[in-house]
């Protein structure tokens, strides 16, 4: 989210590091804490099916909001509107002896944000402080139409009561250029890497 450009951007930069901060400040009292995830040691992962980018594997469920959609392994049981923070648009749990050992989540609006990079900025405040943030990239996700839709992957990881928890959040502007963010959080070594890689392929903006 940086820029190369020398002394001459210097006055742009600060202008650029001064809203992200504003950003950052508007998104954090509304973003769910990682804290309130419960984790214990889960023995097996969800396993799944290969499937196409913005298609979910057979067998998968699908949380569906008007502006995202995502896919998510058979072991994860989505929340109704009582059970899920008023915060989420959707969200599934991964459960082990009434302790969620996993989550997938999905925001909508929870920022202003005119660009991806905006969006992103925004996901990141909801990353609990004392996390190792491991990076951003862009990436595409499936968009209206068939096309693919400009987005941001952050990946990073927290430690709640001694597990090691690994999160990946993906965000980006819906078609009505609202800020939208999918998250998933899991216990280390508890989901697959194709799993996780399943999911992420899945997010879908809706037309």
């Amino acid at each position: 989210m940086g820029t190369d450009a020398m002394s001459t951007d210097a006055t742009s930069t600060r202008a650029t590091n001064t809203g992200a901060l504003r950003i950052a400040r508007r998104t954090a009292g509304r973003l769910l804490s990682t804290a309130s995830l419960t984790v214990a040691l889960l023995g097996t992962a969800a396993c799944g099916s290969g499937a196409q980018a913005g298609t979910a594997p057979e067998g998968w469920g699908v949380l569906e909001t008007a502006a995202v959609t995502v896919a998510h392994p058979p072991a994860f049981k989505e929340q109704g509107d009582a059970g899920r923070s008023r915060f989420n648009a959707a969200a599934a749990t991964l459960s082990e002896g009434g302790r969620a050992v996993g989550t997938i989540t999905v925001q909508l609006g929870f920022t202003e944000a005119d660009s991806a990079e905006e969006a992103a900025i925004g996901a990141e405040a909801g990353i609990a402080l004392g996390s190792t943030l491991k990076g951003q990239k862009e990436i595409t996700v499936s968009g209206p139409q068939g096309g693919r839709s400009e987005a941001r992957r952050i990946d990073f990881a927290f430690t709640v009561k001694g597990d090691r928890v690994d999160g990946v959040i993906v965000a980006g502007l819906d078609a009505d250029r609202k800020a939208y963010a999918v998250r998933v959080d899991a216990v280390r070594g508890r989901l697959g890497d194709d799993d996780l890689k399943r999911i992420i392929e899945s997010v879908t903006v809706r037309g």
